[in-house]
């Protein structure tokens, strides 16, 4: 970050710090001038009746007369906002100012040997005191480091353990780790505290007495590596399996060594340093220390941040981009962008409330702040704890898989909403806990008001309502998808049951949304009552616009209900034939031969023919001939039903013995004999080809001539019953160049004999 850029944001978040946590501004009490009043004669007055009420009237009449000027004089006594923020932002400035003007006249003054200073110092008690607290601070550190040394094995086992054991779930494995690795961290941290109590306590200074001084060092050390011991829980940085962040080592390692400087320094240095040089060189030298503590840790802490922004979005972007939630993606991202924004605010937060409010503000900081990190915590082991969970795909066994093929897909569909929902609430939840631990929120105010109460009240009685309505569809729906499968459900289901289930599916799911959607509206104080009312005349006002549509929708119901026709069945419905591909309440789409797919609704449907009914007929007409015998040809018709029946590929497509209708018309060129073969519903056009097929060849087998189309041309009579002779040319590339003499005569060279009237005349271009 440009420096100046960086001091730039620094110096607007401290302007707002100290805004933000100024006090009112003192009210300014006015010095009121005078004699003090003449008591008797007062009292005078007020023996006398008459007097009395002429002061009364007198005193009231300047009370209404001064009430205007007075209210006046308070609106205008009142600052502006700009002048508070003004007075405020001087004042918590002047007390910055003090500080640090107090800090520099103790440093000077204790530079410069001043005389009260040098008074006030013994040399031979600070020296002796400095000994013996030099002695219990390295026996309590070296108890410490030898405990925890002992202990090193235990923590050792405990993190093997919850990287390797696979009885529990990885989060519970965790967390009961973390949990025992803590508990055992804090046993050493008393035994370390306890050692260092009776090393001070017998064996330094005058025996069976704590002093002072050990006294503040060892109560600082049990609450700053209790602290420490907290943020182990954090970033473990030696055991990889006691690490509740999911981070890499050499990250933890980084950032436990960070915070722990910041805790030793801040915690040692106000609780040892401060109170000592308090209470041995002055207790001014010692506030000012305390401040420039501060400063120190303030300063340290900003180069950090500052150094490891760039490092620390890096991070955050490469786990938003692993995230599935884009909620969750776009606000790491935001949070990447600002994250050293919000570090840089907490500690000028930190540092102005140290300044100006010391005794108070610092706790409150420090608790919130554990607060908050322990919030933050326990919302992200809980979501990676649902993640793991219900958030890995489900798995059924492969009979019930096998009897309910849909119930894996649609229960991994499910989940995953479910566990959004779980996320948001969490999150939510989250937020509140950690607004109401700086105060910015009273959560359990609120949750105690009505408000609060029913919201949450209103909150899980709407997820008990989508719970059980997804809980109802899963198993209405898994029970039909039972009945459709024709390994479980008794059978291959008919065509009709599958419309009828399909159609029931879809009706199921559209009256279950209705109806959650109305409680749901109704549980969160919503009155349906209008609702169902306006509802009932849109359907109405909907009724007489669509028409059409309604009568869609009775027909469907009656074809339905009539059975008329299924999918997969072949019909022919508003002139158009093909297969029923979809059947929904109000249509039919339908795929013809050729593979166009038409959408037909039921308000134009007059007629409804299926050709998948119980059976298929092949009607087939066969014409001979006028010379060939009509019994040889019944006959060939028989052999080649007899063949088709032989045949592997249709003969169990026959359901009866031919049936021969016999000759059904003397047609212009050919005699038409009718037969009838009755198949399987849908395979009446397979059997009609092959049948087609065969007899074609049993006719050419036997001679029989399937007559093609003939003309016969009859060019007239005369009355006497002579007949003229046709006057025929034949014309071709060869005879065009041919003289006009070779026209009469045998064309043997074509197998053509024209033959012409002499007296016949030859008809002009017109005439033709």
């Amino acid at each position: 970050m440009n420096p100046m850029r960086a001091l730039t944001a620094l110096c607007g978040w401290l302007l707002l710090a100290l805004v933000a946590f100024a006090g009112p501004a003192q009210a300014q009490q006015a010095d009121t001038g005078g004699e003090p009043p003449a008591y008797s004669t007062l009292a005078d007055l007020l023996e006398n009746a008459e007097s009395r009420q002429q002061l009364i009237d007198q005193l009231r009449g300047l009370a209404a007369a001064e009430a205007p000027r007075a209210e006046a004089a308070v609106a205008a006594s009142e600052p502006s906002l700009p002048r508070q923020l003004a007075q405020a932002t001087s004042r918590i400035a002047g007390e910055i100012g003090t500080q640090l003007a107090s800090v520099m006249d103790a440093v000077g003054g204790l530079v410069a040997g001043s005389a009260e200073a040098t008074a006030s110092f013994d040399m031979e008690a600070f020296s002796e005191a400095a000994i013996n607290l030099g002695l219990v601070i390295l026996a309590t550190l070296a108890l410490f480091l030898i405990i925890r040394r002992l202990a090193k094995p235990v923590f050792t086992r405990i993190s093997q353990w919850s990287l390797t054991d696979q009885g529990l779930n990885p989060v519970l494995r965790l967390v009961l780790c973390v949990a025992l690795a803590a508990l055992i961290d804090v046993l050493v941290v008393a035994l370390a505290y306890v050692g260092g109590n009776l090393v001070a306590t017998f064996a330094v200074g005058e025996a069976g007495e704590l002093s002072t001084r050990a006294s503040l060092f060892l109560n600082a050390f049990l609450v700053i590596e209790l602290l420490k011991a907290g943020v182990r829980m954090l970033f473990s940085s030696r055991y990889e399996g006691l690490r509740l962040l999911p981070i890499a080592a050499d990250e933890a390692s980084y950032w436990n060594r960070w915070i722990a400087r910041l805790i030793g320094l801040v915690g040692y240095g106000l609780m040892v340093v401060v109170p000592l040089i308090s209470a041995y060189l002055a207790p001014t030298l010692g506030q000012s220390m305390g401040t420039l503590i501060m400063i120190a840790a303030f300063v340290y802490a900003v180069a950090v941040v500052l150094r490891n922004r760039k490092r620390l979005r890096d991070a955050l972007n490469r786990k938003a981009r692993q995230t599935t939630m884009a909620a969750s993606r776009v606000s790491l991202q935001l949070f990447a962008r600002t994250w050293h924004l919000f570090a840089l605010a907490y500690f000028v937060m930190v540092l102005v409330l140290t300044l100006t409010r010391p005794a108070d503000a610092l706790p409150f900081v420090l608790f919130a702040t554990l607060k908050t990190l322990a919030t933050v915590v326990v919302g992200m082991l809980a979501s990676t704890f649902l993640t793991q969970t219900i958030g890995r795909q489900i798995r059924v066994s492969d009979d019930l898989r096998r009897k309910l093929p849909l119930l894996e897909p649609r229960l991994n569909s499910y989940v995953p909403n479910a566990l959004r929902a779980v996320r948001v609430l969490i999150l939510i939840t989250v937020t509140m806990v950690v607004l109401s631990a700086w105060g910015a929120f009273d959560l359990t105010g609120w949750y105690a008001s009505e408000a609060g109460r029913d919201l949450v009240g209103k909150t899980v009685s709407v997820f008990v309502i989508l719970a059980v309505a997804a809980a109802a569809w899963l198993g209405l729906a898994s029970l039909i998808e039972h009945k459709l499968n024709p390994e479980t459900g008794g059978g291959v289901p008919s065509a009709r049951a599958q419309t009828l289930l399909a159609l029931f599916r879809n009706a199921l799911a559209i009256a279950l949304v209705t109806m959650t959607a109305m409680i749901v509206l109704s549980e969160i104080g919503i009155n349906i009552g209008p609702l169902i009312a306006g509802a009932g005349v849109l359907g109405l006002a909907i009724g007489f616009g669509a028409q059409k549509l309604v009568q869609d929708i009775i027909t469907g119901i009656f074809i339905q209900v009539e059975n008329a026709m299924n999918t997969g069945d072949v019909v022919t419905v508003g002139g158009i034939t093909g297969t029923a591909e979809k059947l929904s309440i109000r249509s039919v789409g339908i795929r013809d031969l050729s593979g166009t797919y038409h959408i037909v609704p039921f308000s134009s449907v007059d007629t409804v023919s299926n050709y998948m009914r119980e059976f298929g007929n092949h009607v087939g007409e066969y014409g001979i001939a006028y010379r060939e015998s009509i019994d040889e040809a019944i006959e060939q018709l028989k052999l080649a039903f007899e063949d088709l029946k032989a045949s592997d590929e249709h003969g169990q497509k026959l359901l009866e013995p031919l049936t021969v209708a016999g000759v059904v018309a003397l047609a212009d060129s050919s005699v038409n004999i009718r037969v009838v073969i009755k198949t399987t519903p849908g395979d009446q056009w397979a059997v009609g080809r092959a049948y087609n097929r065969l007899v074609k060849l049993r006719f050419d087998e036997a001679g029989i001539e399937i007559p093609f189309p003939h003309t016969t041309l009859y060019f007239g009579e005369d009355k006497q019953g002579g007949s003229p002779a046709a006057n025929l040319r034949l014309l071709d590339a060869a005879s065009r160049g041919r003289p006009s003499d070779a026209a009469h005569g045998d064309d043997t060279r074509h197998g053509v004999q024209e033959i012409a009237d002499a007296d016949h005349r030859q008809p002009n271009d017109s005439e033709v």
